[in-house]
């Protein structure tokens, strides 16, 4: 397998600007036009989630839900991110020009609700899905603290992708008005993985048997993925794991090891104020 040369293109740090209201940087912007002329399908499937915040494994168990028995071959040959393109990814290797399949396309996005309406795209496709993890765990967080002795939780409306507070509660919004919308949660994935596949499976209309269910639970537990070379992206040559893998813990509350009791206050405070107007409700331990 050809590994995708990536490596030149990218800088330390990009420079993130204002798009249409959200913080973005150039590698998922650079290709908007073809973003904007994407023609998605009656039943293809919007994977949505925040960074660092599950995408990956929903990911997975979708693939393996909708082709884990029709392409066998494809699971040990060829990367995940080649088999769920992100959708606004200026990359040729990760972008919907690089999967072909003849049945529904699963597609994946980190744009906000509001870039999401803005290309339509939520009116042509049937079903999206929503994984969302508690901020004090999202590992984008975590980065922040160890890379930033003046991190603010204030600060998060300059992350990439725009603020972890609306990006989550805009899709939470939407799914009240939208019957064609799954929220899932991480802590709900952990606690019991068997049963929010069989969600997905009756939320999707798949009619899959007791013991394939049961296999691809047991495929997509975390240490088994993390083991996986076609699902922890060690195939990307930009990732540089020395300082982290792709792929961490997995844990719900590992927030616990990282914040101080002040930082946890901070959090406390600053999520109350930006969570007041709105039904969301996360779970910060299991």
């Amino acid at each position: 397998m050809e590994i995708p040369d990536m490596a030149s293109k990218l800088p330390c740090r990009p420079e993130m600007f204002d798009f249409e209201g959200i913080s973005m940087t150039h590698f998922f912007t650079e290709n908007w036009e073809k973003v904007r002329n994407f023609q998605s399908r009656p039943d293809d499937i919007l994977i949505a989630t925040y960074p660092k915040a599950g995408t990956t494994w929903v990911s997975y168990i979708l693939d393996l839900l909708y082709f884990g028995n029709k392409d066998p071959e494809c699971q040990t040959s060829k990367p995940i991110y080649m088999r769920i393109p992100f959708l606004e990814s200026c990359f040729q290797e990760f972008s919907t020009a690089s999967v072909i399949k003849t049945n529904s396309l699963d597609v994946k996005t980190h744009l906000a609700i509001k870039l999401i309406l803005i290309l339509i795209l939520i009116l042509i496709l049937i079903l999206i899905l929503i994984l969302i993890w508690t901020g004090l765990d999202t590992d984008w967080i975590r980065v922040a603290l160890v890379t930033s002795h003046c991190f603010n939780f204030s600060n998060f409306s300059s992350d990439v992708f725009g603020p972890w507070y609306d990006h989550v509660s805009g899709w939470w919004e939407k799914k009240q008005t939208y019957s064609n919308l799954l929220y899932l949660f991480y802590e709900d994935l952990v606690e019991d993985t068997g049963r929010e596949v069989e969600r997905l499976c009756s939320f999707l209309g798949l009619s899959i048997s007791i013991e394939e269910r049961e296999k691809i639970t047991k495929g997509v537990q975390f240490d088994t993925m993390k083991q996986n070379k076609m699902i922890n992206h060690v195939t990307i040559p930009f990732m540089d794991f020395k300082i982290s893998p792709f792929m961490r813990k997995g844990k719900v509350g590992d927030w616990k090891g990282h914040f101080t009791v002040a930082q946890n206050e901070q959090f406390d405070e600053v999520y109350k104020q930006k969570m007041k107007n709105t039904t969301l409700k996360f779970r910060t331990e299991i």
